[in-house]
């Protein structure tokens, strides 16, 4: 299969980068980094979520991250709403689209949302309900996709199956997660082409965490399945806490890099866009986990 023209990048640092740390970031830092990483032309980000702060100190403050952020016309700023409370808040702040999550592990599963993969499913349904109803378009995560923590390998039909159930409630892109970053390019190959049995390819995303190297590999694999929509998270912001050394998502100028050298148009200036990983590194005083930013920035 011919790899594809364009690959839309759906950038995730400020929400699933910037939950997992510890150091208070404000209103102010996220509101910064959301618009530099618009001036670098990327066209979906997703800002924030509409959860309880006892769960996610870090997303507190989501609704005001929304009210100060220049929008640019035609760019997508979305949030993560995993129950109607959340869709509701989401919408007083005036997000046009939203996100929902579900596992391809019971085990994780249960450990995560506390729920089944049954029970998580149904509590989306009032949310995806009152979404359509609304105009405000939703997107699905399935996590585990690859592997889970706690159940091992994890077999690709059980994945075709949650997506399935997302993509029939309405969501109309489900994004494959492989949370622990332990997947490799012939079962990324092997993944999407069960689920595209159930979804057209392109409706379908991937999702990959760099924890044992093989992101960059599995996106390109995806790619030769037809996949064109990626998540990635600026500086290789955020981590998976259930895997012990996870390096966690896949950094987006490293992505940029190797697309634009594919001859791939992303519509994502690399220059500003390390620009912007790098602050934010500065402002949480942790390093950058992005090879191209430190390459670059230390020539």
């Amino acid at each position: 299969m011919t790899l594809p023209t364009h690959v839309r990048l759906i950038e995730v640092g400020p929400r699933d980068g910037l939950q997992n740390e510890a150091r208070a970031i404000s209103v102010a830092d996220k509101i910064r980094l959301v618009d530099q990483l618009g001036a670098a032309g990327v066209r979906y980000i997703e800002v924030g979520s509409f959860v309880s702060p006892k769960w996610v100190p870090q997303m507190a403050g989501s609704a005001e991250v929304f009210a100060g952020i220049k929008r640019k016309v035609g760019a997508t700023y979305a949030a993560l709403t995993p129950n109607l409370r959340g869709l509701e808040q989401a919408m007083a702040a005036g997000v046009k689209e939203v996100a929902v999550f579900a596992a391809a592990s019971e085990a994780f599963s249960q450990r995560n949302i506390n729920c089944s993969i049954s029970e998580s499913l149904a509590r989306f349904g009032p949310v995806l309900d009152t979404a359509r109803q609304q105009g405000i378009r939703v997107r699905g995560y399935v996590s585990c996709v690859l592997g889970c923590p706690y159940e091992g390998d994890i077999r690709p039909q059980q994945v075709a199956s949650v997506a399935r159930e997302l993509y029939a409630m309405g969501c109309y892109e489900v994004s494959l997660g492989d949370t622990i970053g332990t997947g490799t390019p012939g079962a990324t190959r092997t993944l999407f082409d069960t689920v595209a049995a159930h979804i057209p390819r392109e409706h379908l995303a991937g999702h990959f965490h760099d924890t044992y190297g093989q992101a960059l590999a599995n996106i390109y694999a995806s790619l030769l399945e037809g996949i064109s929509a990626f998540d990635s998270s600026v500086a290789g912001l955020g981590g998976c806490p259930y895997a012990k050394g996870a390096s966690g998502n896949v950094a987006s100028e490293d992505v940029v890099y190797m697309l634009h050298g594919l001859g791939l148009h992303t519509g994502i200036d690399l220059d500003t866009l390390i620009a912007a990983g790098q602050q934010i590194c500065d402002v949480l005083e942790r390093p950058n986990g992005s090879r191209v930013a430190r390459a670059r920035l230390a020539g």
